[in-house]
């Protein structure tokens, strides 16, 4: 992948955690803590249009017949079953 250099200003409390960040040993440069933030915001961005999908999806599937009570013990269920099949 081809990279492109990029110059940025960061403020001396930012350039102080980020040098902690390398420091700690979890990333190896600067560079390398700041690609991860932004692939993280990338995910962030991408989880967040999902959700607003599902979101105007829910709201245009309707109402339902079922009681609040029903709902809940189906998502109970659910989140149950979805427990059991990871562990």
């Amino acid at each position: 992948m081809a990279m492109v250099r990029k110059t940025i200003t960061v403020t001396e409390k930012m350039d102080a955690w980020i040098k902690s960040r390398v420091e700690s040993g979890d990333y190896g440069n600067d560079s390398e803590y700041i690609r991860d933030l932004m692939r993280r915001d990338e995910g962030k961005s991408h989880a967040e249009a999902k959700l607003l999908e599902m979101l105007i999806a829910a709201e245009n599937s309707g109402t339902s017949n079922e009681s609040f009570d029903e709902i809940w013990e189906q998502g109970i269920k659910r989140a149950e079953d979805r427990m059991r099949k990871t562990a």
